[in-house]
This record gives structure tokens, sequence and C-alpha cells, in this order.
């Protein structure tokens, strides 16, 4: 895989690394819209889908955390057989394992006590509360099975294997669609049910990860004696990690700011709204974010390698293909909004008013597409700061801000709240492309 890595044709490795992330990333995003499909169609849908949606918002910090040593861990990985110490990456790998078990315990124990003050924190009514905390009770027993699920499963994929990293979706995405239906209505479970698929489906999924990490396939082993907490690694996977945390876990502190404004200004359908819109983004981002992860292998490797021209290659044909995709992503959105959002709802309002602020929502990711790996290349190449930056700058300095300042400086209510979204969308990736320039230029010198 290492020969791949460094001297096979760059279009074709790198599809051949991608395509499995990208439809692996596919089948996350039609497990996770089937659930609210069918979550939909329940006699009381509506308060249904909207107290899913806070749940979402504590799922994203669990992707946070998983990602702070998953994401931070196997780039170092790569970079280290990249520069042919196995030993090392092998340590790396065994550390993130224990640090992904030990916060995985804490967050259950966390939700499983508070679980009720922190949904009505993040914005659940009394209508709501009950069908966010039925999930949310069961969803958070099996969080060691998500956070080692999709936490190692990124050391598949920086080895190069990513049609096992794929499986590892595969097998959790079609578990998940296939026992949804039988738990929310044959068993009458509704809300409780889909958490209970998914919690099933996650465990199958990080049973998967670990016996193939174990195996003799895997380059790198995950064996107890590379298990010994060295903090010295630690500090490295957490300071390339923060990033990738920081940007999934503020995710779930954006929708508690966007579900509590929406909630002000519009009711419990205006949240019910908002996860729809969270939905429609994921059609757009989780593509992207396969392709860049596919990349994610190639850029590590070549970097350790010194290989800066292979690198810069890479960089240009993912920048090029994820803006196309982003570009027509939108268009289509904008064009046919309500075809979308009614396959989340059959509340005639509820459609209506979705459809409107889709349209104003989606509109700043036409450009996201370089924002993605414009930030999985930092990640990848080690300057996890850089990263860290702007997703900061989107966020804290942009978003959350124009969250609660423009309701107040444009009368249109929840129209004015989803205005923040595209303005800090446009805004950080015209940014970032100057910063990004320049980065490639004093980084990846060929003389360097």
């Amino acid at each position: 895989m290492n020969e791949r890595l460094e001297n096979e044709k760059l279009t074709k490795l790198l599809f051949s690394l991608a395509l499995p992330s990208i439809l692996a990333q596919l089948v996350t995003l039609i497990y996770n819209m089937v659930d609210r499909i069918y979550i939909g169609q329940l006699a009381d849908g509506a308060l249904a889908i909207a107290g899913v949606g806070l749940c979402a918002s504590i799922i994203s910090i669990i992707t946070g955390i998983l990602q702070l040593f998953g994401r931070g861990g196997a780039p170092l990985s790569s970079i280290k057989m990249g520069e042919h110490d196995d030993e090392e990456a092998q340590k790396i790998m065994g550390n993130s394992f224990i640090c992904l078990v030990i916060s995985s315990i804490i967050t259950m124990l966390i939700l499983e006590v508070f679980g009720e003050d922190i949904l009505m924190l993040f914005g659940a009514s009394e209508n709501t509360l009950p069908y966010a905390l039925s999930y949310l009770r069961i969803y958070s027993l099996g969080t060691v099975f998500c956070m080692l699920g999709v936490g190692m499963n990124f050391f598949i994929n920086t080895q190069g294997y990513a049609k096992f990293g794929m499986i590892t979706l595969l097998i959790g995405g079609i578990i998940n669609i296939i026992l949804d239906p039988i738990f929310i209505f044959v068993l009458d479970m509704n809300v409780a049910g889909a958490a209970t698929a998914t919690v099933i489906s996650q465990a199958i999924s990080c049973i998967w990860v670990l016996f193939f990490l174990c195996g003799k396939r895997s380059n790198l082993k995950l064996r107890r004696k590379y298990m010994k907490l060295d903090f010295g690694i630690i500090k490295k996977i957490l300071g390339l990690g923060f990033s990738p945390f920081f940007m999934s876990s503020t995710e779930g502190i954006l929708q508690v700011a966007f579900n509590r404004q929406m909630l002000f200004f519009g009711g419990d359908i205006a949240v019910s709204a908002m996860t729809i819109l969270h939905s429609m983004q994921q059609i757009l981002f989780l593509p992207m974010e396969g392709f860049a992860q596919g990349a994610q292998p190639i850029l590590s490797y070549n970097y350790g390698a010194k290989n800066f021209q292979r690198v810069k290659d890479t960089i240009s044909v993912s920048i090029k293909i994820c803006l196309a995709y982003s570009v027509i992503g939108v268009i289509i959105m904008e064009l046919f909004p309500t075809t979308f959002v009614s396959l989340f709802a059959k509340d005639a309002e509820l459609i209506e008013l979705s459809g409107q602020l889709l349209r104003i929502y989606v509109f700043g990711f036409i450009i996201m597409g370089a924002n993605s790996i414009y930030q999985q290349s930092y990640t990848s190449l080690g300057f996890g700061a850089r990263s860290f930056f702007f997703a900061f700058y989107r966020k804290i300095i942009l978003l959350i801000p124009l969250i609660y300042l423009l309701p107040n400086l444009l009368p249109y209510g929840v129209y004015a709240v989803i205005l923040a979204e595209p303005i800090s969308d446009l805004l950080t990736t015209i940014t970032n492309t100057f910063a990004f320039r320049f980065f490639l230029k004093k980084q990846l010198s060929i003389d360097k």
C-alpha cells in the first residue's frame, strides 16, 4: 500500500481511496435521513423530528470527541509510516484507542445522569423533551461503540484501506436501515426504536473495526503493548485533533444556538425545520468530507516522505472536484427546495417553512467545497492550529454572533436567524482561500 501512496497515478489512486469514503459517507447520510423520514411519518412526527434534532446537537459533540483522538492520531500515524517508523505509528494508534475508551465511558455517564438538564439547556420545550429524552437515554448507552467504531476507522483509512473503511460504515448503515422500521413501527417503540437500531448497528460496526485492526491484513496492529499511555504522544494527538474536534463539537453548539433562536422566533415548528435544514446540509457536506478523507493518506504519507509536488497535485485535483460538487449541489437545492424537505415531513406548514428557509441556508455552501479541502489539508499535513483557526473564525467569530445579532437588526424573525449561515460560509471560504495559497508557498516549497 505504501508503494501505491507514493508512486501510483494520482487520479486513479485518489478516486480509488476517495470513492469508498464517499460511498461510506453517503450510506451514513442515507441512514441518518431514513431515521428522520420514518420519524416524520409518525402521527406526532413534527415534534418527534424536533426532539431528535435536539439530540443531534449532543451527537455532534460526541463526534467531536471521537475525531479528537481518531483524526488527531490517524494522520500522525500515516506521517510516521511515510518516515518508515511503523513502531511509533502503532504507539500513536494504541494511545488513541485508550483515550477513546476512557472518553466514551465518561461521556456515557454524563449523558445518563444529566441528559434531561442538557436537553433543556439545548432548547428543548415541554412538547419536544419527551421525544428527545427517549432517544438520548438509549443512544448514550452505545457511546463506546460509536466512538471506537468511527474513531478507530480513521486508522483503517489512513493506511490506504479505504474499501475496508467503507465496509465499516456500510455494515452500520445497512443494518440500521433494516432495523429502523422494525423497532419504530413493528415493535411500536417510536423514537426509542430509532435509537435502539442505531446502537445495535454501531456495535456491529465497532466489532468489524477492531477485528480488522487486530488482524493480519492491517499494517498497523492494535496490540496491548502499544496501549501504554504516553503523554508526549497524547499531546501531539490532541494538538492535531483539536481542530476536527472543534469543528464537530461546535456544530452541536451551533445547533443549540440555532434551536434556541428558532424556538424563540418561530416555536416548535421552526425547530423541526432546523432539523430538516441540518439534514440538507449533510447532503452537501458528507460527500465532500468523504472525498477529503480519501485524500488524507496521500497527503500525509507524501508529506512525511517529502514528496511535496505530489502533495500539491493532490490538493489541486481535490479542490476542483469538491468545488464542482458544492456548486452543483447548491444549485439543485435552490431550484427544488420543496422536493427535498417533503421527504422529512407530511405537515404542509412545516414543508412550506422549511423550503423557504432552505434557499437561504445553503446559498453560502456554493463555494464551501474548496474550504473543505483547505481544512483537511491543514490537518493531514500536521498543521492543526491553522485548521482550528478557520473553524474558530467561521463559527465563534462570525456565525454564533450573527445568529443572535441579525434578528435584532432585521425584521424577519427566523429568516434573519438562518441568514447567518450563508454570510459566515462565504466570508470564511474567501478569507481561507488567500491564507491557504500563502500556506502552500511557504510549507510546500519544492526546494525546502
